[in-house]
């Protein structure tokens, strides 16, 4: 049997946002969620670095997740657990390994451990800007989870 537990009080909007950007700094790995023109899902864990603004995800480009985010340009991320969700829904643009400054390969290829352009084929990379943000701990968060809305950070 689970034992229940009380959830602590709500955080305030500026602890959530801190807490979110936080994650983005340090994480390393996010659930991918696309789908094809069909509406056939795919959901894939990849790596990735946050700029302050975007996130950069690399995969191989015959993937479905490649092909989806080339085709259609939309994607969520997910990061955490059940009990600490951050949601993102944003739009990717495909950036060619050449096409990326060195210094930015490098910061991913250091914060993530794999380097997409080490392949006789460079993976594509892809740069997600975020157009909604949500997060929230337990159920007492859920009123109040929405950080962005249409691109635009919300304040407190």
């Amino acid at each position: 049997m689970t034992e229940q537990t009380t959830p602590a009080a709500p955080r305030p909007h500026e602890e959530r946002l801190k807490d979110t950007l936080a994650r983005f700094e340090r994480d390393v790995d996010v659930w991918v969620s696309t789908a094809d023109a069909d509406g056939v899902p795919c959901l894939v864990p990849l790596s990735f670095l946050w700029d302050g603004e975007t996130f950069l995800v690399s995969t191989r480009r015959t993937l479905p997740t490649a092909r989806n985010l080339i085709a259609n340009g939309r994607v969520r991320l997910a990061f955490g657990a059940t009990r600490d969700v951050v949601l993102v829904e944003g739009t990717a643009t495909t950036v060619e390994s050449g096409d990326l400054a060195p210094a930015v390969r490098e910061a991913f290829a250091a914060h993530t451990g794999f380097d997409p352009g080490g392949f006789a084929t460079p993976y594509p990379y892809f740069r997600i800007t975020p157009v909604w943000i949500q997060a929230w701990r337990e159920v007492n968060e859920l009123a109040d989870r929405q950080l962005m809305t249409d691109g635009s950070w919300l304040r407190a």
